[in-house]
């Protein structure tokens, strides 16, 4: 199988939309508008008919589920080209942007400090929530971030209170990251790298050696933490719209 498209396929179990139709290989995904990556269409793979055809396709999807049509269409890949040609343009004004990086790397790259405060449990506590989704979660983000196996929520925790926390979950033998955040009156302290730390030992404890994360290409500090802890660019996507 193509490393593009295997890891693709991966980073998509992890994250499951609410309603997900196949056309092919590609996925037509919808979650209530809660992230790009669960409410476009990847494009990965052999949709099975012409990709205009497949486009439309994922045009009435959207449309059904009460979202833009969107296509995740991996930088320079086989279909790119085709997409341009049905009269698709990039999603310049996506709000996490319209380019992100995949980035992977071993779990034996993520060591660091010990930090205390750290765990990773199978359901989110009341504070994980409120820093991953601001609050209260919708049923879009529950089901996005709570639904799938194999999934572990990190946090750190000072004088009772979450100051860090993160999303794992584990497909094969990938631990997917995702959600991390730190509260800024906590900021550069190290919490990022021990919570991550923490999570890629829960993660090889579930048979995971290698992980891989989706970042915005304009969220440099993340992309440094992560190169810092052995990961590099596999690929990139974007976002496609009809124009």
């Amino acid at each position: 199988m193509d490393p593009v498209f295997e890891v693709e396929l991966r980073c998509a179990d992890a994250w499951p939309a609410q309603v997900e139709e196949r056309l092919g290989d590609w996925r037509l995904r919808a979650a209530g508008g809660f992230t790009g990556r669960a409410n476009s269409t990847l494009t990965s793979g052999d949709p099975g008919v012409p990709v205009p055809e497949a486009l439309h396709r994922a045009v009435v999807f959207a449309k059904a589920n009460g979202i833009g049509p969107t296509a995740h269409v991996v930088s320079d890949s086989r279909h790119e080209d085709a997409v341009r040609s049905a009269g698709w343009v990039v999603d310049e004004g996506h709000p996490g942007g319209a380019e992100s990086g995949v980035l992977v790397g071993s779990l034996a790259g993520f060591r660091g400090a010990e930090v205390a405060g750290v765990s990773v449990s199978d359901v989110p506590v009341p504070g994980w929530w409120e820093l991953v989704a601001s609050g209260t979660p919708t049923d879009a983000q529950r089901h996005v971030l709570a639904s799938g196996t194999g999934t572990g929520f990190g946090v750190v925790e000072r004088d009772g209170e979450v100051v860090a926390a993160v999303r794992g979950a584990v497909v094969g033998d990938l631990l997917h990251i995702a959600r991390l955040a730190v509260r800024p009156s906590h900021r550069r302290r190290g919490l990022a790298r021990g919570l991550l730390v923490g999570l890629a030992a829960w993660g090889a404890e579930r048979g995971a050696v290698r992980c891989a994360l989706q970042v915005a290409a304009h969220n440099t500090a993340a992309w440094e933490l992560y190169e810092s802890l052995g990961c590099v660019e596999h690929h990139r996507y974007r976002y496609w719209v009809p124009a």
